[in-house]
């Protein structure tokens, strides 16, 4: 781990910093949220470190809060929620070391560590980043969640302090900097579309799966498009 601090730059460092700081913040809404919805300390922490996925988490403690069976909760975040862990895993397994290593970073995969991982184009900075991003939510999570659940007994609801807002804004930020080619804009822009098309029509978390069918869309489009034509060459300069 050592090493790895030493492979980052200090930009890196502190967007690093900032990430598990701002998920730490994210937390403590959950931890009201998950107290609000009946749950006990220990279950909040728990669920925070065992699961380690901030949108699924969220998910199933509001289908609990609505009266849902807790089975049937844990499949929606599980099924609707984390499908897009397994893109993610494509995009970062191929930087990790081992058997060992793949194990503890499918742990680690989550919206937070694959933008670290994808933002660094050589494979050793690649693989530093995803750890140290991935062991510092670790922690801050839980920690987080712990004490969203400790101040749940005197905040009614997450809206009082504007955690509310704190997921919503680290998704943003994490978005905006990914937005460089037109290729990018085009398919956020189809993608949204679709979501607030599907909306009305589809169960929470379905819609941000068909967002997909933006880059989808884009990628048809690339393949369709016909190869540039190459420039004639002239005989007469032909090498004698």
């Amino acid at each position: 781990m050592r090493s790895a601090w030493r492979t980052l730059d200090s930009a890196t460092l502190r967007a690093v910093v900032v990430m598990c700081l701002s998920v730490l913040v994210i937390g403590a809404s959950y931890g009201v949220a998950a107290h609000s919805a009946g749950l006990a300390l220990w279950q909040i922490v728990l669920i925070a470190t065992v699961v380690l996925a901030g949108s699924s988490e969220f998910v199933f403690v509001g289908v609990l809060a609505a009266g849902g069976v807790p089975v049937v909760a844990a499949l929606a975040g599980l099924l609707v929620v984390n499908t897009r862990n397994f893109g993610y895993g494509l995009a970062v397994g191929k930087h990790l070391r081992g058997l060992p290593e793949a194990f503890l970073g499918a742990h680690l995969i989550n919206d937070e560590t694959a933008a670290m991982t994808t933002a660094e184009s050589e494979p050793r900075r690649a693989r530093a980043a995803f750890l140290l991003c991935g062991l510092g939510i670790l922690i801050c999570w839980p920690v987080g969640a712990g004490l969203g659940a400790l101040l749940g007994s005197s905040v009614a609801s997450p809206e009082a302090l504007g955690l509310d807002a704190a997921f919503p804004a680290l998704l943003a930020a994490l978005a905006i900097p990914a937005l460089r080619t037109r290729a990018t804009w085009a398919a956020v822009a189809v993608g949204g579309a679709v979501a607030v098309a599907s909306t009305p029509f589809l169960p929470a978390g379905l819609p941000i799966l068909c967002a997909l069918a933006g880059f989808a869309a884009v990628e048809a489009a690339r393949r369709l498009r016909p190869p540039p034509l190459e420039p004639c060459r002239n005989h007469s300069e032909a090498p004698r």
